[in-house]
C-alpha cells in the first residue's frame, strides 16, 4: 500500500502494491499552503511515513486531545459550544517524515509537529485548505483508510 496526497487538489489517493489506484479521497490540507517549519502550520510536503494509528475500537467522531481520546463524542452542539476548537475525530495516522534535514529533525520534522491525517466534524468543508497542518478526513473515509493501511505504509505529499 501507498498514500499519494496531493496538495493542489486536495485529495488522498491510496494504492496497492502494483500501483493501483483503490481509493480517492477528498480532505483538506493546511490554510497556509505547504511547507516545512515547526509553526508554520503548513501541511509538509516530501516522503513519510505512518509513524502510528491512533484510536482503534473508538467510536465514530471520538474525540482526541494529545492523542489521547477525550471520552467526548463530537455533536453539531459540542461544537457549537466550542466554536474555536480544532477538532481531531475518529481516528489518528500520525505521520513522520523520511528526509532528514527537510521534514525529519531540526526545526522541520513532521512528528514532532504532530502532522495526522485525522477525523473532522462533518459540517467542515473538505477539497479546500483549511487544517493547522494537518489532513482532514471525513470521519467514515477515515474509518475505511485506517483498516486497510498499517503503521509503515508510505505516504508521500506534494504540492
Amino acid at each position: 500500500m501507498k498514500i499519494t496526497i496531493c496538495i493542489p487538489v486536495q485529495t488522498l489517493e491510496l494504492f496497492d502494491d502494483q500501483g493501483k489506484l483503490l481509493h480517492r479521497y477528498s480532505v483538506s490540507t493546511g490554510a497556509n499552503g505547504a511547507g516545512e517549519e515547526n509553526g508554520s502550520f503548513c501541511t509538509p510536503r516530501g516522503k513519510h511515513v505512518i509513524r502510528a494509528k491512533i484510536g482503534a475500537g473508538q467510536p465514530e467522531n471520538a474525540v482526541f486531545v494529545q492523542r489521547r481520546p477525550t471520552g467526548e463524542i463530537y455533536t453539531p452542539e459540542l461544537g457549537a459550544a466550542q466554536p474555536v476548537r480544532d477538532w481531531i475525530l475518529t481516528r489518528i495516522l500520525w505521520l513522520c517524515g523520511r528526509e532528514p534535514g527537510y521534514n525529519r529533525w531540526g526545526t522541520c520534522d513532521t512528528m514532532r509537529r504532530y502532522i495526522y491525517i485525522h477525523g473532522t466534524p462533518d459540517s467542515v468543508p473538505l477539497g479546500k485548505p483549511g487544517s493547522h497542518g494537518c489532513v482532514r478526513m471525513h470521519n467514515a473515509d477515515l474509518l475505511e483508510l485506517f483498516d486497510l493501511v498499517a503503521a509503515g505504509t508510505p505516504v508521500e505529499i506534494i504540492a
